[in-house]
């Protein structure tokens, strides 16, 4: 492409984004408005959402069509809105822990529901038919984990076609021929964008369809929608958007369904700071979708250069819950500076409906070029073994005497307490206290001979500031 191609494309770029500003605003603000209330945590089930197809199903504005049933025969159900020549297929978690999306497709069939945004519906139902299969693996969402009942990776099953999910998801593409597809995904919160601190909140790919990477018109089409949806996440989450390694995969729908002539658009939902479940990516996820079927159904997206695409930053993996830097730790008489890497990892409790937080040290040493949703710079401080107490006292006063134990008879159920101290057994004794990869992190920060933060659990408190202030999640019960 010329220069004075370039200039002229780009310059469309802007004024279409600019036309659709307005839109993009307003779905922002009234977001609560259609936001599904029933659907508010990660963990959802199948039993969950079914009464809410039920009443789509009853709705005239809606088709509802049952595709396929899961391995453990829950019904996978397509729902279709719009009288336009162009289909648009959107499916989410085929993967049972990658939720977010599933609630965002229901928020945005509430708006479409509405009489609300008339001009603006009208524009995108007299130009697509908009068809929704949320939930594709029922049977993994029901005990939140990524595989099917089958074991498999469902995006992995694109070639052999084993498993009744991915045949469906196959025959649903095939019947359509959707012009674009939205493949829709959860990935880690660790992710942020390449070379800087913030999260990845929502990464996009233009999946490629052969090793080569080649981009024909096909591959071109989803690319420019993404550099239109990402001008959209930047409003509301500047620099956290992230672009998705495109190496070919022979065995992934997404690069099959580009293969087979649809435009494949993935959206990847990652971290957001103080959003563990995900509600405000929901919400961008509910805000994007929606202002790029309008660009699609507009045509204006044909206009925006491809080149902007690459311009978005790669994924990267650099990210932590806790980043302690500069600590001293002392270890066989010896003082070493050191930075603490720290994940609060999820542990689900039983039935599948939520989780305690089970924190490991993922990484020591040099951690320079990594980064973390809260990081602390701990110059001067010098880490403190735990100790362990018999007798309860008020946490503060326990805390700030290096306590981070409490020997106390543990509840029949259970492995976690609300407290800011581990509960132990009466004969319970400490192991020699030495900091590793893998281990729980626990201890003190002292300085100048006085302890003012306790790590507990992987979570960090100032003890001059209330507890109760400062989103402490959950001590281990250990038995």
């Amino acid at each position: 492409m010329s220069h004075f191609k370039y200039l002229i494309c780009l310059f469309a770029l802007v004024s279409t984004c600019t036309a659709q500003t307005d839109l993009t605003a307003k779905l922002y603000e009234t977001y609560e408005k259609y936001k599904e209330s029933s659907l508010n945590k990660r963990r959802i089930k199948h039993s969950q959402i079914q009464p809410l197809i039920d009443t789509f199903s009853n709705n005239p504005k809606f088709e509802v069509n049952k595709v396929g049933e899961s391995i453990e025969g829950r019904d996978l159900t397509l729902i279709s809105i719009g009288g336009g020549n162009t289909n648009i297929f959107l499916w989410s978690q085929m993967h049972g822990d990658e939720p977010t999306a599933t609630q965002a497709i229901f928020d945005i069939l509430n708006f479409l529901d509405s009489d609300d945004f008339k001009h603006e519906k009208q524009v995108i139902l007299q130009n697509l038919k908009l068809h929704f299969l949320p939930m594709l693996n029922p049977d993994g969402a029901e005990v939140f984990q990524r595989r099917n009942a089958l074991g498999i990776d469902i995006n992995r099953d694109a070639l052999r076609l084993q498993s009744p999910e991915g045949r469906t998801l196959k025959r649903v593409r095939d019947s359509l021929d959707a012009a674009f597809g939205f493949n829709l995904h959860d990935q880690s919160r660790y992710y942020n964008a390449e070379r800087t601190p913030k999260p990845a909140t929502i990464s996009y790919l233009a999946t490629a369809y052969n090793y080569e990477k080649d981009i024909n018109e096909v591959r071109a089409n989803a690319m420019k929608v993404i550099v239109f949806m990402n001008d959209v996440i930047q409003k509301y989450a500047p620099g956290q958007v992230g672009r998705y390694n495109d190496d070919f995969e022979p065995r992934a729908f997404g690069d099959n369904i580009a293969k087979w002539g649809t435009s494949l658009i993935l959206i990847e939902s990652g971290g957001y700071a103080n959003d563990r479940e995900k509600q405000e990516i929901r919400k961008l996820n509910y805000v994007s979708i929606l202002s790029a079927l309008y660009t699609i159904a507009t045509g204006s997206y044909k206009q925006i250069p491809i080149e902007e695409y690459e311009k978005i930053p790669k994924n990267d993996r650099n990210l932590f819950d806790l980043k302690i830097a500069n600590v001293t730790y002392e270890l066989n008489g010896n003082d070493y500076i050191i930075d603490l890497g720290i994940q609060r990892q999820e542990v689900d409790l039983e039935g599948h409906n939520d989780f305690y937080y089970k924190s490991i040290i993922v990484d020591q040493g040099d951690l320079s070029t990594y980064y973390g949703y809260e990081t602390f710079d701990a110059s001067g401080y010098k880490i403190v073994p735990p100790k362990i107490a018999f007798e309860e006292q008020k946490a503060n006063s326990l805390l700030t005497k290096g306590v981070a134990y409490l020997q106390k008879e543990p509840p029949d159920k259970g492995f976690h307490t609300e407290e800011p101290f581990h509960w132990v057994e009466k004969d319970f004794k400490l192991p020699e206290f030495r900091l590793q990869p893998g281990q729980n992190p626990t201890f003190f920060l002292e300085k100048d001979g006085t302890i003012t933060h306790a790590v507990i659990n992987g979570f960090l408190l100032d003890l001059s500031k209330p507890l109760e202030q400062q989103g402490f999640g959950n001590a281990l019960i250990y038995r």
